[in-house]
C-alpha cells in the first residue's frame, strides 16, 4: 500500500485544517498591523465567546491531549482528578481575576503582563520587575513550547510515519507563519475555531477505545484484571479502576496544582483578559469557559487508562515507560483514517493554540519589555520587531524540541510552577492589596524562580523519597510568604494614592 493510500484521507483533514487557519491569519493582517494596539490585543475587541474558547483551547495544549491522556495509561481514572483541580483553577481564575484585571489594564494602559507589574507597581525600580519578569516568561516558555512540540512531532510520526524532527520543524513554524500574519487578531480567532475542534475531539478520543473493543461491558472485563505491569512491573489487576491505586494522592496534587495555577499566572492566559469586549462578553466568558474546559478534560483524562483494553502485553510494557506516545499507539490501532484524520485536526489545534499564544507573548517580551525599555522605539518599530523576535525565538526552540530534556507532563508542569511561584502574588497582588511593593514584587519573582530551579535541580532527584514533591509546593509558598513580608517592610515604597486610585478606581 503507498504512502498516499494508507494516510490519504489524514492529510486530506490535515490540509482543510491548515487551509482554514492560513485563511483566518491572512484576513486578519492588515487590521493586526495597523499598529501595537491592533497587534498586541486586538484592540480589545473581541466577543466573549471567542475568548471564552481561545482561553480554553491555549490553557489545554498537545501537552494535555497527549501528555496527560497518555499519563492515565500509567496511573489509571485516579488522574481525572488532575482535571478537576485545574477546573476549579479556572473558576478562580475567571470569577476573581479577569474582571479586575480588564479594567486596571485599561485605567492603566498596560498592553502586556509585564509592562503591568512596570505600571502597577510604579516606582524608580518598577522597571526592572518589567525586565525580569519578561525573562522569567522567555525562561518557562521555551520548556512549554518544547513539551508541545514534542507531543505533536511524537503523534505525527505514530499516526504519518513523519520524522520527529521535520514533523516538530512544521508544526513550530506554521504556527509561527500565521502567528506573525495575524497578531492577537490571528490568535484569538484561529483559538477559537481550534477550540470547537478540540471540543469534538476530546468526545472522540473517549469513544475510540469503546469502539474498539465492543463496548462499556467488555472495556471493563479487561480492565478488572489486567496483566499488565506497572511501572515497577507487578501486574495492574484492577489499578486502573481503583482511585488512588497506582497514583498517589501528593503527585495528583502536585501536577493539579503546577499546571492548573497556570490560569492564574500564566501571561499567554492573563492576557486574554485584555482583549476582551465588554462586561456582557466577560460574563459569557466567565460562565462558559469551566463548562467547555470541564467537559473536554475529564474526557481527555481517562483515555489512557482505557488504551490498555486495546493494547497487548508486550506494547503495555514498553507504552507504560514512553507514556507520550499512548494517543498515537491508539490511533494506530483503531486504524480508521476517518477518525484518525479529524482527531489529527484537533489535535493540530490543541498544540497550534498554545504554540500561537506564547510565540505571541514571547515577542512581546523581547521587543515590547526588554528592548523598548532599554531602547524605546517607534509603533511601527516595535511591531517589525516582534516579528522577527517571534522567528528567532522559535528557532531555539524547535532546536530545544530536537534534544528535549523530559516527558511532555513534566515539561508542562516545570513551567507551570515557574509561572504560579513567580507570578500568581505579583499579579494577586497588583489586583487586589494596595499595600503591595516593587520591592516585594521583585523578591517574590526571583524566590519562586530560585526554589523552582534549586528544587528540581539539586533536590527532587537527588534525594531520597522527595521525587514525588514537586517544586510548586515550596516554590510557590515561599514566594507568597516573601511578597507579604517584603511589601509589609517596605511599606513606604508602595505608589502614592493618586496612583492607587487610578489603578483601584470604585473596587475600594
Amino acid at each position: 500500500m503507498s504512502y498516499l493510500q494508507q494516510h490519504g484521507i489524514t492529510l486530506l483533514f490535515i490540509a482543510l485544517y491548515v487551509g482554514v487557519i492560513i485563511y483566518i491569519g491572512w484576513v486578519f493582517r492588515k487590521r493586526a498591523s495597523k499598529g501595537v494596539k491592533e497587534y498586541y490585543l486586538a484592540e480589545r475587541k473581541i466577543p466573549g465567546w471567542v475568548v471564552s474558547l481561545a482561553f480554553f483551547s491555549t490553557f489545554i495544549s498537545t501537552s494535555t491531549y497527549i501528555g496527560q491522556a497518555g499519563e492515565s495509561f500509567r496511573f489509571g481514572l485516579s488522574w481525572a482528578y488532575v482535571a478537576l483541580i485545574w477546573v476549579v483553577f479556572c473558576i478562580i481564575s475567571w470569577q476573581l481575576m479577569a474582571p479586575r484585571m480588564r479594567r486596571q489594564s485599561i485605567r492603566l494602559q498596560s498592553l502586556t503582563v509585564p509592562d503591568y507589574f512596570h505600571l502597577r507597581y510604579r516606582s524608580n525600580f518598577s522597571s526592572g520587575i518589567r525586565v525580569l519578569s519578561s525573562a522569567i516568561i522567555l525562561f518557562a516558555t521555551l520548556w512549554y513550547m518544547t513539551g508541545i512540540a514534542k507531543g505533536c512531532a511524537h503523534l505525527l510520526h505514530s499516526v504519518l510515519d513523519l520524522d520527529y524532527g521535520a514533523g516538530a520543524f512544521i508544526l513550530i513554524f506554521f504556527t509561527c507563519a500565521y502567528t506573525i500574519a495575524g497578531g492577537m487578531y490571528g490568535v484569538m480567532w484561529t483559538d477559537a475555531v481550534q477550540g470547537v475542534l478540540m471540543f469534538g475531539v476530546a468526545v472522540v478520543m473517549l469513544w475510540a477505545p469503546f469502539a474498539y473493543v465492543g463496548g462499556w461491558d467488555e472495556m471493563m472485563v479487561r480492565l478488572a484484571d489486567l496483566q499488565h505491569p506497572d511501572k515497577g512491573g507487578s501486574p495492574i489487576g484492577d489499578g486502573m479502576l481503583v482511585m488512588g491505586s497506582l497514583a498517589t494522592l501528593f503527585y495528583i496534587l502536585a501536577i493539579g496544582f503546577s499546571i492548573g495555577m497556570k490560569q492564574i499566572s500564566d501571561p499567554k492566559l492573563i492576557i486574554r483578559f485584555y482583549s476582551i469586549r465588554d462586561k456582557a462578553s466577560m460574563r459569557f466568558a466567565m460562565i462558559w469557559t469551566p463548562v467547555f474546559l470541564g467537559v473536554s478534560l475529564i474526557c481527555v483524562m481517562c483515555v489512557g487508562a482505557f488504551v490498555h483494553g486495546m493494547v497487548g502485553q508486550e506494547e503495555a510494557a514498553y507504552l507504560i515507560g514512553h507514556t507520550d506516545e499512548v494517543v498515537g499507539v491508539m490511533f494506530a490501532k483503531l486504524n480508521n483514517p476517518w477518525v484518525s484524520g479529524i482527531c489529527m485536526m484537533g489535535l493540530f489545534a490543541a498544540g497550534m493554540s498554545s504554540l500561537a499564544s506564547v510565540t505571541l507573548i514571547a515577542g512581546t517580551s523581547i521587543v515590547r519589555d526588554i528592548w523598548h525599555v532599554w531602547k524605546p522605539m517607534t509603533d511601527k518599530a516595535m511591531v517589525n520587531r516582534t516579528k522577527v523576535s517571534m522567528v528567532l525565538y522559535c528557532v531555539i526552540v524547535f532546536l530545544f524540541t530536537l534534544y528535549p530534556p523530559a516527558g511532555v507532563v513534566e515539561m508542562s508542569s516545570f513551567a507551570g510552577s515557574v509561572f504560579a511561584a513567580s507570578f500568581f502574588p505579583t499579579i494577586f497582588g497588583g489586583l487586589y492589596f494596595r499595600w503591595g511593593t516593587d520591592l516585594g514584587a521583585i523578591s517574590s519573582m526571583v524566590a519562586g524562580v530560585a526554589v523552582n530551579l534549586i528544587w528540581r535541580f539539586g533536590i527532587r532527584f537527588s534525594v531520597a523519597g522527595m521525587e514525588q514533591v514537586h517544586e510548586i509546593f515550596p516554590a510557590f509558598l515561599l514566594s507568597l510568604v516573601v511578597y507579604i513580608l517584603v511589601s509589609k517592610r517596605t511599606a513606604g515604597r508602595k505608589p502614592d494614592e493618586e496612583h492607587l486610585a487610578l489603578v483601584f478606581g470604585s473596587e475600594n
